[in-house]
C-alpha cells in the first residue's frame, strides 16, 4: 500500500501488519529517578511534562482492570533506618528498600512460600466487580482519543508469581507441586479472561477495539530464563493460550509483553502459546539485537524497542550508528524502534534530545 503521514496508533497498526510506514513514532518512555535528577541541572524544567517537553508521546494508552490481589494486605513499615525502609507490602511480601538510590529491593519473607500456602492466597485471585474501574468508559474514550496504541491489560502468569514466592520458593515449587505452579497460571489467566468479558463488550459499544493485550513478566535474566521451556510448555503455555484465545474472539490478535533479559529459549513456547509482541528487545544488556532475534525466529515475532540505550550515553557519531544499524528493519516492518529500557543517568540531556530529533525527522 502507499506510504502515509500517520500518527503513533496508526504507525503502529501498520507497522504490526508489515504495511508501509513512512515514520517511526517519537516515543518516550522513562528514566531512572535519577536520570532526571540530571537533567534537572541539564535544563529540564522540575515542573514540566517531559513528554511536551522532549516532543515525544507515551509508550501507549491502556484500558486496565486491577488483576492483583484483592483484597490486599494491609502494608506494614517494620524498620526505618536513613539508609532503607523494611516493610511489608500489599502483596504480602517483606522487603528491604533503599532510600536514596533507585535499585531492585532486597526480598526477606513471602506470605506465599509452598504449595501449602496457595488455598489461601488463591481467595484473592478471584473476580469481584471492585476490579473494574468504575470510570471504565472514561478511560476507554480517553484512550480512543490519544492518538497512541490502545493496550488492553493481561495478567503476569510468570513475574507476579516470583515477585510474591520469592525465586527459590517458586523454582522449587515447579519442580516439587507443578500441578500447584500450573494452577496459580491458570487462576491469572482465567481472571484475565474475566475482565476482558466485562471491559470489552464496554470498548466495543464505544467504537474501540484495543490494538493489543499487553502484560509484565520480567522473568529472563542475563543468563536466561527462571523457567525451563519444558515447565513452561507444560504449565504456563495453557494460560497464555487461554488468553490469546479470549482476545482474539474480541477481535485483538496481538498481545505482548515486557520482558527483560535473555528471553530467547522461551520465545518459541510464547510464539506457540499466542505471544507474539515482545519488548523491551535489550542489545544493550545481552546482545539480543532485533535483527538476530528476527532472522531466527521470523516475521511472526513482532518486537518493540531494541535500540541500546547506553549508545546515548555516548556521543553523536554512536546515536546516529545506532539509529542507521536499524533502518533496514524499520523499513521492513513488524518492528516499532524505542529504546531497550529505561535512559540511564549516564546519559546527558542533550544526547537523549538529540536522538529524539534524528527520529522525528527520520523517513524512510
Amino acid at each position: 500500500m502507499p506510504k502515509t503521514t500517520m500518527n503513533y496508533r496508526s504507525i503502529f497498526q501498520q507497522a504490526m501488519n508489515y504495511d508501509a510506514v513512512d515514520r517511526m513514532p517519537v516515543i518516550h518512555w522513562a528514566g531512572w529517578p535519577e536520570t532526571c535528577e540530571r537533567w534537572y541541572g541539564e535544563g529540564l524544567p522540575k515542573q514540566a511534562d517531559e513528554h511536551d517537553f522532549l516532543g515525544a508521546v507515551p509508550f501507549f494508552s491502556r484500558i486496565e482492570a486491577d488483576l492483583q490481589i484483592y483484597p490486599s494486605f494491609p502494608e506494614e513499615t517494620l524498620e526505618v533506618t536513613p539508609e532503607y525502609r523494611i516493610f511489608r507490602d500489599a502483596s504480602g511480601v517483606t522487603l528491604q528498600d533503599w532510600t536514596h538510590r533507585s535499585c531492585i529491593p532486597h526480598y526477606i519473607d513471602h506470605s506465599l512460600k509452598s504449595a501449602a500456602d496457595w488455598p489461601r492466597f488463591k481467595e484473592r485471585l478471584r473476580p469481584h466487580v471492585d476490579r473494574i474501574p468504575t470510570h471504565i468508559e472514561n478511560d476507554i474514550v480517553g484512550a480512543r482519543d490519544s492518538g497512541l496504541p490502545i493496550a488492553v491489560r493481561t495478567a503476569s502468569l510468570m513475574g507476579w508469581i516470583r515477585n510474591w514466592m520469592g525465586v527459590e520458593n517458586m523454582c522449587y515449587l515447579m519442580f516439587d507441586a507443578p500441578d500447584v505452579y500450573a494452577d496459580m497460571v491458570n487462576t491469572l489467566a482465567e481472571l484475565t479472561c474475566w475482565s476482558l468479558d466485562l471491559t470489552l463488550p464496554i470498548a466495543r459499544d464505544l467504537g474501540v477495539v484495543p490494538d493489543m493485550g499487553f502484560g509484565w513478566e520480567d522473568i529472563c535474566g542475563k543468563s536466561g530464563p527462571l523457567v525451563s521451556p519444558d515447565i513452561f510448555d507444560r504449565c504456563v503455555a495453557p494460560g497464555y493460550r487461554k488468553i490469546a484465545d479470549k482476545l482474539e474472539s474480541y477481535g485483538v490478535n496481538l498481545l505482548g509483553l515486557d520482558s527483560d533479559g535473555m528471553i530467547e529459549s522461551l520465545v518459541p513456547s510464547w510464539m506457540a502459546a499466542g505471544v507474539n509482541v515482545f519488548f523491551p528487545v535489550e542489545p544493550g544488556t545481552w546482545g539480543g539485537t532485533p535483527e538476530r532475534l528476527r532472522q531466527r525466529f521470523g516475521k511472526g515475532m513482532l518486537m518493540i524497542g531494541g535500540y541500546d540505550k547506553f549508545a546515548l550515553e555516548r556521543d553523536f557519531a554512536a546515536i546516529d550508528a545506532e539509529i542507521e544499524a536499524h533502518i533496514p528493519l524499520m523499513r521492513e516492518g513488524g518492528y516499532i524502534l524505542m529504546p531497550d529500557h529505561l535512559i540511564t543517568p549516564d546519559t546527558p540531556l542533550e544526547n537523549y534530545r538529540y536522538y529524539l530529533e534524528r527520529i522525528r525527522h527520520l523517513r524512510f
